[in-house]
């Protein structure tokens, strides 16, 4: 049996801007996982997760086709994966196989409520790398990134990518999006092959090195929030009002590089401000689109841990979910969190992940 992990994700700074091309935003990957588990079968193959036990699909192969029992299901980007990498096998000349895939999730809470940790696209990329395993295809990380990139996107239909990125390279990132019009339009024409071999217009990852004295703290309101909604809304509303949002672009852009500067330099003083910075972007950004990035319960959060000498702000699209806090490690965080609770704000105790080199073998 093939064994395989994918970490989950949150958001640095940077959001929404990232979602254009060639902008950047800073993510890390953490250490709660999607587990996927690959093993052949001689006659029929299945798919099943133990977050949708009563959702489990069986299959069975036809030439080169997938023939589903079941077609009513919840694993879209699962079956992109697989039918991306599958596509991928066929150019390579592998042979198609039948195989049970297992799918377990670590990145929502017990009772199924979602933490914004990014969980479509740790299973995307959990497929993929169980079935390169199971098909002995080569495979490295920017490979990778690509092949669950264009599953996922082929599912979502937006967004920057950024979780995906995160999910593969793991640990700290500085990550700039591509040009996904420019891919759309290689899609018809190039083969998988070829497209991994490409070059992707203005895609860009960096890992960063963060200072040794900052903490992360991740603090969870309980209230879930769909990223591609979020985004669907800022998309309608940036024709209208192009030069407030041309301006938030810039200014995002050039907040993002100070605080990748700071990274390098090892500065948290630097990292910080330009958290606080971002976070006023973003607020801005929220009240000429008329959307809600920060919800009552994440303003509280964040005032709570700047009250305690830290910076914070929303993480990834706000409207619930989680927020982020980077704090001195030299300041004890105890007060912080028991305001936090007393405000019904639970911490998820969770550390970066940073992912091996030797993806495959």
């Amino acid at each position: 049996m093939i064994t395989v992990k994918a970490p989950g994700k949150l958001y640095i700074a940077g959001e929404y801007a990232v979602v254009e091309y060639g902008f950047p935003a800073i993510i890390v990957a953490l250490d709660q996982f999607v587990t996927a588990t690959i093993s052949p079968s001689d006659t029929f193959g299945s798919i099943v997760s133990k977050q949708y036990q009563e959702n489990s699909i069986f299959w069975r192969r036809q030439g080169d086709e997938m023939v589903f029992d079941n077609r009513d299901n919840p694993f879209h980007y699962i079956l992109s994966a697989i039918s991306l990498t599958e596509n991928y096998a066929h150019e390579t000349g592998r042979e198609l196989g039948v195989y049970h895939l297992g799918i377990n999730s670590e990145l929502d809470s017990a009772d199924g409520k979602k933490y914004g940790l990014g969980s479509s696209a740790a299973v995307t990329v959990a497929t993929v790398k169980a079935l390169c395993k199971f098909y002995h295809l080569p495979m490295d990380k920017n490979k990778l990134f690509k092949l669950a990139a264009i599953a996922h996107l082929s599912v979502q239909g937006n967004g920057s990518l950024g979780d995906i990125a995160a999910s593969v390279y793991g640990g700290w990132i500085a990550y700039h999006s591509f040009d996904r019009e420019w891919l759309h339009v290689q899609r018809q024409k190039s083969t998988l092959t070829e497209l991994l071999a490409m070059d992707w217009p203005n895609l860009k990852i960096d890992l960063l090195t963060p200072p040794s004295d900052l903490r992360l703290m991740i603090g969870w309101t309980g209230s879930p929030a769909s990223t591609s909604h979020l985004v669907d809304k800022v998309a309608l509303v940036k024709a209208k009002q192009r030069g407030e949002y041309q301006t938030f672009l810039s200014e995002s852009k050039a907040c993002l590089k100070r605080m990748i500067a700071g990274f390098h330099a090892g500065d948290l003083a630097t990292i910080q401000t330009e958290l606080r910075q971002n976070r006023a972007l973003l607020q801005g950004l929220g009240r000429f689109s008329h959307v809600t990035i920060e919800t009552p319960t994440l303003k509280k959060m964040i005032a709570i841990a700047e009250a305690a000498g830290a910076a914070a702000k929303t993480s990834g699209a706000g409207g619930g979910d989680c927020g982020i806090v980077l704090i001195d490690r030299a300041i004890n965080p105890q007060p912080l969190l028991a305001s936090w609770a007393s405000e019904g704000i639970e911490r998820l105790k969770l550390n970066v992940h940073t992912v091996a080199d030797d993806l495959i073998s």
